[in-house]
């Protein structure tokens, strides 16, 4: 089923990941089906690992060792979620050209969504989330993403496509990115002209310390997502040493709280996790970070598991709500406490408590003006 891919990835060198001990019962690394010498059986995978060293795109022309850094950390963590089961498919073989990377890359992420599993990216540098988008517009199915960063990536006057990689994504002809969201942009380094631009296109942007203070807020701005980049650059060096844009940011434990939510996404489909360089790290410790959200994904991924599905009414707290000239219907899940709300199409989108608190007080949430403003 998955020969197709065979030819663009290359096997993870165990060697350079284990301990000399070897792992330990109930360690990833003794359960998860990684290529080593043979291809693994993805077919009863439900998250697949793919390492991506790519990282031209920012005008480093060696390749990454981020992938195995990564893994070493990550494979050292205990699997407490027996209802998840893992693989790893390996190494993207690094092309010729940028561009010969960025195509292996989609083909084998669009291969594997296409079989209804859920990828993670270990890159590279953050331009390689052109190949996730690329995965679902080869398809030409319209989609929601959202990426964390410090930066908005729209630098037009550098030659580098880390740099304004953003842009592309969100304008190329014809453009299936129906709404994008930026979660954690450091003010000072936006120009202001940035935002509203974003702003005309109806893309959301949440500066660091919204993120912050409501960080429950960020959870159904992921949940609609097909996507997450997530670029180390919006971690505080404290928490991830290798980043050395700004002290300031998101802290580790927050950073783990939005992996989390990504994981509960029941449509997210792919995460890339960005920017990475290990040799400026301090004793591992952005590897560290990086394998815990990881860990916190795979919770996330768990526990949405056990999510009803909204036609399963018994299973909601159902609320019927005026506001305005509006009549519609919140829904709050029994399981797991999220919320839904209606909108004129009668679809429901992903929403949050207080949305149902100003639309009971006969105000209109602004995550439903800001649906309502999108084609």
């Amino acid at each position: 089923m998955f020969d197709s891919i065979l030819d663009f990835l290359q096997p993870v060198n165990c060697a350079e990941i284990s301990n000399d001990t070897g792992y330990k019962e109930g360690q990833i690394g003794k359960s998860i089906d990684t290529y080593e010498e043979e291809f693994p059986n993805l077919d009863e995978a439900d998250i697949v690992l793919v390492g991506c060293g790519e990282q031209r795109g920012a005008a480093l022309l060696h390749q990454s060792t981020a992938p195995t850094s990564v893994r070493s950390e990550f494979y050292n963590l205990y699997q407490w979620h027996s209802d998840v089961k893992l693989a790893d498919a390996g190494d993207v073989k690094i092309g010729k050209t940028v561009n010969d990377t960025y195509a292996a890359l989609k083909m084998v992420v669009h291969e594997l969504i296409s079989a209804n599993k859920t990828v993670v990216i270990l890159g590279g540098s953050n331009d390689l989330a052109l190949s996730q988008y690329h995965a679902f517009a080869d398809d030409k199915n319209a989609i929601d993403a959202v990426g964390v960063d410090a930066l908005i990536d729209i630098n037009l006057e550098s030659p580098f496509r880390a740099d304004n990689f953003l842009m592309e994504l969100l304008t190329l002809e014809p453009n299936y990115m129906r709404h994008y969201n930026h979660i954690g942009f450091q003010s000072y380094y936006v120009h202001p002209r940035m935002l509203e631009t974003m702003d005309k296109l109806r893309f959301d942007c949440f500066r660091v310390g919204t993120v912050k203070e409501h960080m429950e807020e960020m959870e159904p701005v992921i949940r609609n997502c097909s996507f997450m980049a997530f670029d180390i650059s919006a971690i505080a060096a404290a928490f991830a040493p290798a980043n050395h844009l700004t002290p300031n940011g998101l802290n580790g434990e927050e950073a783990c709280t939005l992996m989390q939510y990504a994981g509960m996404s029941p449509n997210l489909q792919s995460v890339g996790l960005y920017n990475y360089r290990p040799e400026r790290d301090v004793e591992s410790l952005t590897a560290k970070q990086l394998s815990q959200m990881l860990w916190y994904f795979i919770d996330g991924f768990s526990r949405n598991k056990r999510e009803a599905k909204l036609d399963e009414r018994e299973s909601f707290n159902e609320f019927h709500t005026m506001f305005s000239d509006v009549d519609t219907v919140f829904l709050q899940s029994k399981k797991t406490g999220r919320w839904w709300m209606q909108m004129p199409d009668k679809e429901f989108i992903a929403c949050s408590y207080k949305d149902y608190l100003i639309a009971s007080n006969n105000d209109y949430p602004e995550r439903w003006l800001r649906a309502q403003e999108r084609p």
